[in-house]
């Protein structure tokens, strides 16, 4: 399985703050935002990774994240123009996900929670489709899910006026391949956009959708406002001084994944700065 992540859109709730820097890469505490939607696919197993950003930001995240070959990874970069939607992801990256099932993260989501990378793991040779819900208590402003009595997903709507449930759709989409056909025939909504519910909806009616609360121990957090940001910033800052682990460290992961090796991590460290990140970084490597 492959992994896409968008990071494109203009950030204009973020505003000044995006106004010459891509939302992805404002600091979620001690790491850019784009570390946490890396490090959740990472989890799942996914090791070839897009980011799909704006030709303003390519640059920069280029700088930032390299090729990903010191983590054993192989970072991809392509352009959105504009924000024409989240379907646009997968007509983007269609030559890229070739003939293999996709993952899609949005850049400004934020995943934690104990067992996490166990449950994505078992989502990389799905059929079909595989989505979450997660209970808010706003979920005008999501995707929403609707289910019936039993349990089956009976309806999926993109930010309806009036809600038919609380269950918000978190931006973190396995598919199948054939969703790169799927988006390919979407067609603009009312807003204009290539809308992800549309792709959801196609599934839903082929009985191909499949989805997932996520329990109470799992923290989905939407950065895409200032008060998000700095409630995520927050977030990530108590857990990792409580449990003396760091959230999102990518070089960790690689490592424990057996991507890369302890001598090749050492001599990136070595030459970083000294700062508590890679303070942390080196004394995993000396565990």
């Amino acid at each position: 399985m492959k992994g896409i992540i968008l990071a494109g859109g203009s950030g204009s709730r973020l505003a000044p703050m995006t106004s010459a820097i891509s939302k992805q890469l404002l600091p979620i505490y001690d790491k850019p935002l784009i570390y946490y939607p890396i490090s959740t696919l990472m989890l799942a197993g996914i090791r070839e990774q897009l980011i799909i950003t704006t030709p303003r930001d390519l640059d920069s995240f280029k700088a930032l994240l390299g090729d990903g070959s010191n983590l054993g990874m192989n970072f991809t970069y392509a352009t959105q123009n504009s924000p024409l939607g989240l379907a646009e992801a997968f007509i983007i990256g269609r030559n890229f996900v070739g003939n293999s099932n996709v993952a899609l993260a949005l850049g400004d989501n934020v995943f934690h929670g104990s067992g996490l990378g166990t449950q994505l793991t078992s989502l990389t040779n799905l059929s079909g489709a595989h989505i979450f819900a997660y209970k808010v208590s706003d979920p005008e402003n999501y995707g929403v899910v609707e289910f019936d009595v039993s349990g089956k997903v009976i309806s999926v709507e993109e930010k309806p006026s009036f809600p038919k449930s609380n269950f918000a759709i978190p931006g973190l989409y396995f598919y199948d391949n054939s969703v790169l056909d799927i988006a390919e025939a979407v067609r603009p909504s009312a807003r204009g956009e290539l809308e992800i519910t549309s792709i959801n909806y196609e599934y839903l009616s082929r009985d191909e959708l499949f989805v997932q609360v996520l329990t109470r121990g799992t923290a989905w957090l939407d950065t895409g406002n200032p008060e998000n940001l700095l409630a995520a910033s927050s977030y990530v800052k108590i857990i990792e001084d409580r449990q003396g682990y760091k959230i999102a460290c990518l070089e960790e992961i690689a490592l424990r994944q057996e991507w890369t090796t302890t001598a090749k991590l050492r001599k990136f460290v070595d030459q970083s700065p000294e700062n508590s990140y890679y303070e942390y970084v080196r004394k995993i490597l000396n565990e």
